[in-house]
């Protein structure tokens, strides 16, 4: 069995974006860091096709990618998207996420999803007190001992003792499951009807962007949609996401060709009809599950982080900011309960004080991931048919008015979420309470067009010889 010294050690299940970040929280308090990781080192391999390459990196991400001092050199890569191209026929209109302006311009940043992990590796490579174990795939947890049981690549066993555990082991996370051997955990996991296939546009024959870059551009369909971000090499990654029984109907290449003349007329010819079948029939059609559970902890020796404790369909873009936010928040409450990194206290915390800092942080972090579950679940019906509806464009410009007489008591949900820290669970409450203004004051105004009308009316109808009832309404004599 592999025994780190008497520095403080933690055990990372879990080598992605948030375990790997996590981690350089983690070794910045001088505490002995493993990584376990079930892949294969993915600075060795080459971008797996069907996989995400893409990512929305905005406020929350950023602050915990800055409160690690880890976002130099990666935000160079980053692709500001202002706003949501809406692509409706051969028509395209824009939606900012700013409201009036250059001077409220705000953006989320599409950013390679390969690049953030190699970049969080190599800066873990760099501090003398990691170690990364790849090929490790984790068997079993003692908890009561902090005992790991991996199987290696080979097929043999071991065994490594840390004083914590930490599963940032995605959505179908072991560590979780083990946790639940010990705790009274409440677990839901809900798959939605829709799936999902990853496509590629490429650059134009001059090596230049086929769509502006500066938007998230988005094919609303109702029932389905398909959105696409770009790349730094110039292409962009489209998703198209629908219902499991249009994936089934699909069964030809002619199929294909036919349901994209159909439906994204506009796009076959950026992708190209050869290009399209070949992506679509080889890349692996994934499914979109949503899980939510609680505590998050157990005692003082473990904790779940990013999509083991949380995972959330990908429809508002911030599956990876909070499970970065994650590593932040659990880093601000680390500091309240064993103090800054550097300090003797926080350098080989004591179990009680580890244990009121994960119970805080578990019983804290679970509202707000839950509170963000629910908005990733909204927001695909507002991205797939909303956005097209008058509707909602005239409640988005009568809140865009609002926030700017008001800046800092009315500000927009997806402000909230996207560009601010405010905590999610928080977010959602302001919004549920304004919503229930915005229909007062929108049957307000209904109600009072219709009374103007109906006064008008009256007026007019005296001026013309008077009115009588009719059936209960006003009618001219």
């Amino acid at each position: 069995m592999s025994v780190p010294n008497k520095e403080f050690s933690v055990a990372i299940v879990g080598g992605g974006l948030v375990g790997a970040l996590n981690a350089v929280y983690f070794a910045a308090r001088g505490w002995n860091v493993t990584v376990f990781e079930l892949r294969e080192d993915i600075r060795t391999l080459k971008q797996a096709g069907g996989r995400s390459i893409n990512l929305a990196l905005s406020k929350r991400g950023i602050s915990a990618l800055e409160g690690a001092d880890a976002g130099a050199g990666l935000f160079e890569t980053l692709i500001p998207m202002t706003g949501r191209m809406i692509h409706i026929g051969e028509k395209q209109s824009s939606q900012n996420y700013g409201y009036f302006g250059e001077h409220d311009l705000k953006a989320i940043n599409s950013v390679d999803r390969k690049l953030v992990n190699e970049h969080l590796l190599n800066k873990l490579q760099k501090m003398p007190n990691v170690t990364i174990k790849f090929l490790h795939e984790l068997v079993s947890i003692d908890y009561e001992k902090t005992v790991l049981n991996f199987k290696m690549s080979d097929g043999t066993e071991c065994k490594f003792q840390a004083d914590l555990i930490i599963g940032a082991d995605g959505s179908y996370s072991r560590v979780r499951r083990e946790l639940m051997r010990v705790t009274r955990m409440n677990f839901s996991q809900e798959y939605i009807e829709h799936g999902y296939v990853e496509l590629n546009m490429p650059p134009n024959e001059k090596g230049e962007y086929q769509m502006d870059p500066g938007h998230l551009h988005i094919w609303p369909r109702q029932t389905f949609m398909m959105i696409g971000l770009p790349n730094t090499d110039k292409s962009f990654t489209m998703t198209l996401f629908m219902p499991w029984k249009n994936f089934e109907a699909i069964k030809t290449p002619q199929d294909l060709l036919a349901f994209f003349e159909d439906q994204f007329a506009d796009s076959l010819p950026l992708i190209g009809r050869e290009l399209l079948v070949k992506d679509y029939f080889k890349n692996p059609k994934g499914s979109l599950v949503s899980i939510k559970c609680k505590p998050y902890h157990y005692k003082s020796s473990c904790l779940i982080i990013g999509d083991a404790a949380h995972a959330m369909v990908p429809f508002y873009g911030q599956g990876m900011n909070c499970g970065f936010e994650d590593c932040l928040v659990l880093d601000e409450i680390l500091t309240k309960h064993i103090g800054k990194p550097g300090t003797a206290s926080s350098t080989k915390p004591s179990a009680e004080a580890m244990g009121k800092a994960l119970e805080e942080y578990s019983a804290t972090r679970n509202a707000d991931a839950e509170a963000m579950s629910d908005l990733a679940m909204y927001n695909y019906v507002e991205m797939r048919s909303s956005v097209t509806k008058l509707s909602y464009k005239l409640k988005k410009s009568f809140e865009g008015l609002l926030h700017r007489v008001f800046p800092k008591s009315v500000i927009p949900l997806y402000t909230m979420v996207s560009f601010s820290r405010i905590p999610y669970s928080k977010a959602l409450s302001i919004s549920k309470k304004r919503g229930l203004w915005y229909d007062f004051f929108g049957r307000v105004a209904m109600y009072g067009t219709v009374a103007t009308a109906l006064g008008v009316g009256a007026v007019i109808g005296l001026r013309n010889g008077g009115l009588k009832y009719v059936h209960g309404f006003m009618c001219r004599k």
